[in-house]
């Protein structure tokens, strides 16, 4: 009897090196594209006030919505690191999530959306997390992340200038448009990433990656990641109503927050070239600084120019912060777990700002959401100064 062998198709696909910027490219879209309507910022809110005519409680409780289900899927990378084959889930999610938003664009009632969108975030927190732990494993996180806010502020940018006017055009389900398409982008690319593995394979996955005494810092790493979050997008996620409310026009709004969008990619850019040479501590302070000086400007948002740079210092400290404070947390192990737990973190804080800002901006009440930003960035300054003060005369004892 004759064997016939069947031949089998398989696609292979070259591989971008473990390090360098392909890679890091390739890493910020895969951990983008699950939390990409944060990128929008407030056109993703205003399109529900717009689009839908909802009230900006109710837009605001939506977003908020959409990110605690990031969290939750942040949380749930956690436990799946090291267990579960990062690209197969990168496939099931972004198809996942391709499907949801398909649902998102015919579904006009607020509390259905609500559910919706938390379901969304579950899975898109989830790849987040999954990202985040698979960039713990490169040798520079804090530039990959770096690399992550580039990527984000850029396509953010374009987002904030298009969104408004497609959804006068075409309704709210432009902005479900627009999270496809990112989608379906970095399930094209998934496949050139390279065969990251996690040093915690499933023989080792019960090591403990924070030791006891690490732990309080570690802890003051997280509630910095948490405080500054929140504290930014109470106020981004309300950016265009801020605007609105001060007497801008959202035609003028959208290019000025666009245009601080696109200058704040180079706060990114200098963490990419800079990397941890100075340590962490001292830039995390002077960005701050920046920060709190940025937001607490918002008070005088009826000017165009000091809306506009109130807009570009806060995205320049941003995309300049955010990296090294994840980095921060990376760097308490080499297994990629706090890392995840540190997207965790980053989404509560995302989730908890906008539901914050939504149970007190009442008919426009913004200049309560601004000093309670302020705030929460002078208390991120204050946490975050610690562990990175530790972890940096840590480096500089091994490396004498």
């Amino acid at each position: 009897m004759t064997n016939l062998n069947t031949p089998q198709l398989r696609l292979k696909f070259t591989k971008a090196p473990e390090d360098g910027l392909l890679a890091a490219l390739l890493l910020a879209f895969l951990s983008t594209a699950g939390l990409f309507y944060v990128n929008l910022g407030g056109a993703f809110l205003s399109a529900f006030v717009d689009g839908l005519g909802l009230s900006l409680e109710a837009a605001g409780k939506i977003t908020a919505a959409n990110k605690y289900g990031a969290a939750l899927g942040a949380l749930l990378a956690v436990f799946s690191t090291g267990r579960l084959a990062w690209r197969k889930v990168a496939y099931v999610v972004l198809i996942s999530l391709i499907l949801i938003d398909l649902t998102s664009m015919h579904i006009s009632d607020p509390q259905v959306l609500m559910s919706v969108r938390f379901l969304h975030g579950t899975f898109g927190g989830f790849l987040v997390g999954t990202g985040f732990s698979v960039i713990a494993q490169t040798k520079s996180p804090d530039r990959v992340f770096g690399v992550l806010l580039v990527v984000q502020y850029s396509f953010g940018s374009i987002g904030i200038l298009c969104l408004p006017r497609l959804v006068a055009m075409y309704g709210y389900g432009a902005v479900f448009s627009t999270l496809i398409a990112f989608s379906l982008i970095t399930l094209v690319l998934v496949p050139f990433i390279a065969n990251y593995k996690s040093p915690v394979a499933s023989t080792s996955f019960a090591v403990k990656p924070i030791s006891w005494t690490s732990a309080l810092p570690f802890c003051c790493a997280l509630s910095a990641i948490f405080a500054f979050q929140a504290a930014n997008m109470g106020t981004a996620d309300y950016i265009f109503e801020l605007g609105k409310s001060a007497g801008l026009d959202l035609k003028q709004m959208s290019f000025l927050v666009s245009t601080a969008n696109w200058i704040a990619i180079t706060g990114a850019v200098l963490v990419y070239m800079l990397g941890v040479r100075f340590g962490r501590a001292i830039p995390l302070v002077i960005g701050l600084l920046l920060s709190i000086s940025g937001t607490f400007a918002f008070h005088w948002s009826d000017s165009p120019w000091v809306f506009f740079l109130a807009n570009a210092v806060t995205g320049v400290a941003w995309a300049f912060l955010i990296p090294y404070l994840l980095g921060l947390c990376a760097a308490f192990d080499q297994l990629g777990r706090s890392a995840a737990l540190a997207g965790f973190v980053s989404k509560m804080g995302l989730a908890s700002g906008p539901m914050i800002a939504a149970s007190v901006v009442g008919d426009g009440n913004f200049d309560l959401i601004i000093n309670l930003a302020s705030g929460g960035l002078v208390l991120c300054m204050f946490v975050a100064f610690f562990p990175a003060r530790l972890l940096d005369s840590k480096k500089t004892v091994e490396s004498t």
